[in-house]
């Protein structure tokens, strides 16, 4: 894929002919420069993609018109009580006509226009700004004016182009959005009541870019384009992909671009749930991250021996009586596969007779021990998993997902009885104390760029209940016969659109805020999350999403573009490359100004990355908040620090006398040495009102990547 340089006239045509000529001068047939261009965009940036050998990529490259190659990647998917607990009820405070004109865009695998969520009914026609389309499908029943737009895109696998959704995520992450009030809904009778999206009177602009092998950086270039030049006010994007340089990640790309015409970005954190795995982490975008409420699905089983427990499990199943029950060792079939072991119920280890009509005990972690199980006759299984867990999943056979306690209480039991028999149950919701990290929410520290914290921001994203397309199963697999309009997921899949919500809603009383200054916004107002372990301070970022603060903050952290451009001159990209990717006149980074300071941004959040444990901390952050609260306030800086860091704020107060007044103030921040590789301490800077109204927090952090220790 190619970035080049910009025709002086606007115009489709001539990015086909300009980009044919590139591709004719490095490939030299004209015949082959035609049949290897792929796609061309010019709406909104200036971008193609082609079919290049090795050597004629590197010639490409070599243009000094065209501003980065790179390999198309194939991204990955990140995949009803969630608004009430983060206390925005259905009653809430609504400017109803201003979110009926608000449009997100939603990057994903399609939507499936039968579920309840998608009614339009009380709907009036699109914003008159809408200038999409929607495409034609013989298994699509076209756009209403609820969905008001859907195109699908499929430039890497020639196949039949239709939006709508065969696996279910786009739909999920869309109703969580906007999805319409639906009384009643629920997953088999499990979290029961009234789905809607957090901005439920939004539209919805659909842009399918994944299948069921991915999503092609191809796809999501042309639907970056289209969605800038149709109207959309928000994109959520509940996709993932490490990137080493933002001029070679087209999300990253196609984020900037929007950016730059005041479309809000929110990008999914990433799944991995270790120290260093966070994603797309451009700062012009928002990275969310995933927490859990204060619901948890658990599901109980009983042995013969009136032994009753429970693990964690999405299980809409129920045995009417007990089933025999054997461990994975006693169903081995005694043979030798590789990597793989009866235990564990791995594939290929079992034998068919031992499992058929029983329930099986199997050593974890869950990965497809109840599908191998269903296709040997199994009849359940309990999965023992030595890591705590907090999410729940759908299995094909009833499932409940247990710790090593109680895996040792029920191997005991099977050796007390020459019959030993179980039962699994439906599962059953119980309260938890919330919010927490979820696990699997990919942390810092950001290894693009080490002055940024991220992610910024964490959302619902456990156990969320939504609407999902009938044309794909409860859980993806061919073996399980169970389809509805609704079901319930986990991920940061889940907790991106929660907080593309939460930015609309924001719009909505603030419809000429920047992007900058709604994340701003909705940062500054989150709920602080109080975990004991220090690790998670790279995990949530600000904390959790307040939709309804961050409608008043008091303060805000803007940015403008021209301050991401000095961002990138300070990241080492050349003024050359920001002149022909922003369509701004730069002759050198020397032209776009100074900022001082440990960063260059006016970002809500303070990092300090270090690469020496035995190096002291030490960094000065220079920042400036506008008042967007009462014309006469004064704030008062409160700060709250861990052992051994030491921050220092002038002025500690700020009087400001107008709306929309900007003062500076310099944060200092010391330190004795962390000490060890992957060591943090944190903190953070509260300014308080007179009257305590407005609290405007921004985390700061300290930290050492442990992979530092590998790289010195």
């Amino acid at each position: 894929m190619g970035n080049a340089e910009k025709p002086k006239i606007p115009n489709i045509h001539h990015h086909h002919h300009h980009h044919h000529s590139l591709l004719h001068e490095v490939i030299g047939d004209e015949d082959i420069a035609k049949r290897a261009r792929i796609h061309s965009v010019g709406k909104s940036f200036n971008a193609f993609a082609a079919n290049l050998l090795p050597n004629e990529a590197k010639r490409l490259q070599e243009r000094e018109s065209v501003v980065s190659v790179f390999p198309s990647t194939m991204r990955k998917l990140r995949t009803t009580r969630s608004w009430d607990f983060i206390q925005m009820p259905i009653s809430v405070n609504r400017d109803t006509q201003r979110e009926s004109d608000v449009i997100v865009g939603v990057f994903d695998t399609g939507i499936y226009m039968d579920a309840p969520s998608f009614n339009d009914k009380g709907f009036g026609p699109p914003p008159s700004k809408w200038k999409g389309t929607c495409h034609k499908a013989a298994n699509f029943s076209g756009c209403n004016n609820k969905v008001i737009g859907a195109r699908a895109y499929s430039f890497y696998e020639k196949q039949e182009v239709s939006p709508i959704d065969t696996e279910g995520h786009g739909t999920h992450t869309s109703s969580t959005v906007a999805g319409a009030e639906v009384p009643g809904a629920s997953f088999y009778d499990l979290g029961k009541g009234t789905a809607r999206g957090g901005v439920p009177l939004a539209r919805l602009a659909i842009y399918k870019v994944c299948w069921d092998i991915g999503c092609s950086d191809i796809d999501i270039m042309a639907a970056f384009d289209d969605a800038l030049d149709d109207g959309v006010d928000m994109i959520s994007l509940s996709l993932g992909g490490p990137a080493s340089s933002y001029f070679k990640d087209v999300m990253a790309i196609g984020a900037f671009h929007a950016m730059k015409k005041g479309i809000f970005v929110s990008m999914a954190a990433g799944n991995d749930g270790m120290m260093s795995t966070v994603e797309n982490v451009a700062p012009w975008t928002m990275t969310v991250g995933a927490s859990g409420m204060d619901r948890q699905f658990r599901t109980p089983f009983a042995l013969g021996n009136g032994v009753n427990m429970s693990g964690i499990s999405l299980n809409t199943f129920k045995l009417e009586k007990m089933y025999p029950l054997i461990t994975g060792e006693q169903a081995s079939n005694h043979r030798k596969v590789p990597y793989a072991n009866a235990k564990a119920c791995d594939t290929d280890t079992l034998d068919e007779e031992k499992v058929k009509g029983k329930i099986v005990l199997c050593g974890g972690p869950p990965m497809s021990q109840d599908s191998y199980l269903k296709e040997l006759g199994g009849v359940g299984v309990l999965i023992s998993y030595d890591v705590e867990l907090k999410t729940a999943h759908s299995f094909v056979i009833p499932t409940s997902v247990i710790d090593i306690k109680q895996e040792q209480q029920i191997y005991k039991y099977i050796n007390s009885t020459k019959n030993p028999v179980a039962r699994i149950s439906k599962s059953m919701e119980v309260n938890v104390t919330a919010p927490f990290l979820a696990g699997y929410s990919s942390r810092g520290p950001n290894m693009v760029s080490p002055t940024i914290l991220k992610p910024d921001i964490v959302a619902p994203g456990t156990d969320i209940l939504a609407a999902y397309s009938k044309y794909a199963s409860i859980t993806g697999s061919p073996l399980d016969n169970r389809y509805g309009v609704y079901n319930i997921e986990s991920g940061t899949s889940m907790a991106t659109p929660h907080v593309t919500a939460a930015a609309a809603y924001t719009k909505t009383f603030h419809p000429y805020w920047t992007p900058a200054a709604i994340k701003s916004a909705l940062m500054t107002t989150a709920t602080q999350l109080k975990i004991p372990d220090q690790a998670a301070a790279l995990g949530y970022g600000a904390g959790q999403i307040n939709p309804t603060a961050a409608v008043d903050p008091g303060l805000l952290y803007d940015i403008i573009p021209t301050d991401y451009i000095r961002f990138l001159c300070h990241e080492g990209y050349s003024g050359t490359i920001l002149q022909i990717l922003t369509d701004e006149d730069i002759e050198n980074c020397s032209t776009v100004g100074q900022f001082g300071g440990h960063d260059v941004l006016n970002y809500p959040s303070m990092y300090v990355q270090l690469e020496d444990p035995n190096a002291t901390i030490s960094a000065t952050f220079n920042r400036i908040v506008t008042n967007v609260g009462p014309f006469d306030s004064v704030y008062k800086a409160t700060v709250k620090a861990d052992e051994g860091l030491n921050v220092t704020v002038i002025p500690s107060i700020l009087r400001f006398k107008q709306l929309y007044q900007r003062i500076s103030f310099q944060v200092t921040v010391t330190g004795k040495p962390l000490g060890e590789y992957g060591a943090i301490r944190s903190a953070s800077l509260e300014w308080v009102d007179s009257v305590s109204v407005h609290r405007v927090r921004s985390p700061i952090v300290a930290s050492i990547p442990e992979e530092w220790a590998v790289r010195s």
